[in-house]
């Protein structure tokens, strides 16, 4: 049974080895849990929905609290306090594209706000309700999941947009294919949360981002049908598939699309090497990546990370070994930790690991074979989970992410993290990163913050806020793209016009006012909030 609080299935669990819980309370001291709501406690609390009967809606109140929030820490704090501000009117399950379009059209008639929803995964507030006098319906897409077409020929796939990352795979890979497409929310998050929010998978070194991914499909706007076809290249005008990527539902709901996927690789691998600093590290992976060595996966952590990941990990005594290991070889404090994949034919594995090896070995690094890869290739999709460990123990833990050119990559770490552990001083704050998408023009920054819950709900999330608007400012600042992989939602959308500017924030309200004139197709995100007593 899915969480209705938190993340993933209520049965599974990350627990904190004592040792990691110790090195955690050194770094921000003890931490003390806030007390929780129940979910009976909020289910109670939910009021009539505002939204006329039909035949394709529900109101049940459970639903409606399940399909409220995501998973940002806002959220957390609002479903662990109960207090959630605004729920889903009403809440629906299509199950196909001509159910989305009554849906649609109903909507109209009840002069309704439509929220799409996948996998309940934004971390960024895609799926919360804005208080307004119109009531809200959400549509969840999970019942349209199936694998509609698979053609051999062009390794085109067609699915319902509402199939989740193992079911999507489950299906290909029955008949040979994989779509590669493994964001670290892959086991909810579903494919038309990733068109909509232009996710990132962790190999996309080799399979490629969303964007190459996504071929076309069809979208369901409140002006009617906009079937987007699939050709191999066009130069015929703008392409229509950069009105629905990154569209965060402002246009329209995907509710089929065609993906294109390649055969099961014959061999894939993963890899860790460790680096004596930080310098050698990031230069490494510049060199790597100028070098056009046909890696899948790619990712540095710096050496706060490191040490953080290792002390995680568990298994103190094995860690222990490794770190002699690696102080002999001269990899001792400051080192970096580089994970990296191999993918294909056996012959393409090889010839990647052969070209690397000695880039690796000349930087000083020290290879450490597959052991460690493998741990990371099963644990890679469990890391949320450790989320609710945290939280259990008086710990919130967050992330940001970001994108810049490689001349700024170093300063950009420095003021991200700078600006981090001083937001809430004297409140520590332990911050670290790493680098998780490399390109030849630079890279994306990944930033993860642990700080401590106050002594209340409120006061908690003005911790957050405080420790948002300081990262956020020094992304914006320092030659940063505000999202590289979570979209925009609501959290992000102040800081959209430093990177868009007015006329770019001209462009998309206007295809925005285009598709959607009565401004209902999930109002308050992508775009900045429109002034009090207007409607975006």
């Amino acid at each position: 049974m899915r969480r209705w609080n938190g993340w993933g299935d209520e049965n599974s669990a990350y627990p904190i080895d004592p040792g990691a819980l110790e090195f955690i309370r050194a770094r921000l001291g003890p931490g003390q849990p806030l007390a929780e709501a129940s979910l009976a406690d909020v289910v109670a609390r939910v009021p009539p929905g505002r939204m006329g009967a039909h035949p394709l809606l529900s109101a049940d109140p459970e639903q409606r609290v399940r399909h409220a929030r995501g998973q940002s820490l806002p959220d957390w704090l609002a479903m662990r306090s109960g207090e959630f501000g605004v729920f889903p009117d009403a809440v629906a399950f299509p199950e196909s594209r001509g159910e989305v379009a009554r849906l649609l059209r109903h909507a109209e008639a009840e002069d309704a706000v439509v929220i799409p929803y996948g996998g309940g995964t934004s971390v960024v507030g895609h799926i919360t309700p804005v208080a307004s006098e119109r009531p809200v319906m959400t549509i969840d897409m999970g019942r349209m999941r199936s694998l509609l077409d698979l053609d051999p020929q062009s390794r085109l796939a067609t699915f319902g947009a509402g199939v989740a990352g193992p079911d999507l795979e489950a299906q290909l890979r029955a008949r040979g294919y994989t779509l590669g497409h493994f964001p670290q929310s892959f086991e909810l998050s579903t494919l038309g949360g990733w068109i909509a929010s232009r996710s990132s998978g962790q190999q996309s070194l080799y399979y490629g981002r969303i964007e190459q991914l996504f071929a076309g499909g069809n979208i369901e706007t409140p002006r009617g049908s906009l079937e987007i076809p699939t050709f191999p290249a066009s130069s015929a005008g703008p392409d229509l598939r950069e009105l629905v990527l990154g569209s965060e539902g402002r246009v329209g709901i995907v509710t089929d699309a065609r993906v294109r996927v390649k055969p099961m690789p014959a061999q894939e691998s993963f890899r860790v090497a460790f680096l004596p600093n930080w310098p050698s590290a990031r230069q490494l992976v510049q060199r790597i990546i100028h070098a056009g060595i046909p890696l899948s996966m790619l990712r540095l952590s710096g050496a706060i990370e490191t040490e953080t990941q290792l002390v995680l990990a568990g298994h103190p005594r094995l860690v222990s070994a490794l770190q002699r290991y690696l102080q002999l070889r001269g990899a001792a404090d400051g080192k970096c930790m580089l994970t990296y994949g191999v993918t294909g034919t056996k012959a393409h594995c090889r010839a990647a690991l052969k070209s690397v090896a000695p880039m690796i070995a000349a930087a000083g690094g020290i290879a450490t074979g597959a052991r460690l890869g493998d741990k990371w290739r099963r644990s890679r999709f469990r890391t949320p989970y450790l989320r609710e460990s945290l939280w259990q123990q008086g710990y919130l833990v967050d992330t940001l992410e970001t994108a810049t050119d490689w001349p700024f990559v170093d300063t950009m770490v420095d003021e991200i993290e700078a600006a981090l552990r001083g937001a809430i001083a004297p409140q520590p704050v332990h911050v670290f990163t790493h680098l998780s998408h490399i390109y030849p023009q630079g890279c994306s920054v990944y930033t993860t913050y642990l700080f401590k819950m106050a002594d209340s709900y409120e006061a908690s999330l003005a911790r957050w806020r405080r420790l948002k608007q300081r990262a956020s400012a020094a992304v914006v600042e320092h030659r940063g793209t505000i999202s590289h992989q979570h979209g925009v939602g609501a959290d992000h959308a102040a800081w959209l016009g430093v990177e868009k500017g007015e006329l770019g924030l001209g462009a998309l309200g206007a295809l925005c006012q285009y598709f959607d004139p009565d401004g209902r197709m999930n109002p308050g995100k992508l775009l900045p909030p429109a002034p009090p007593g207007e409607r975006e």
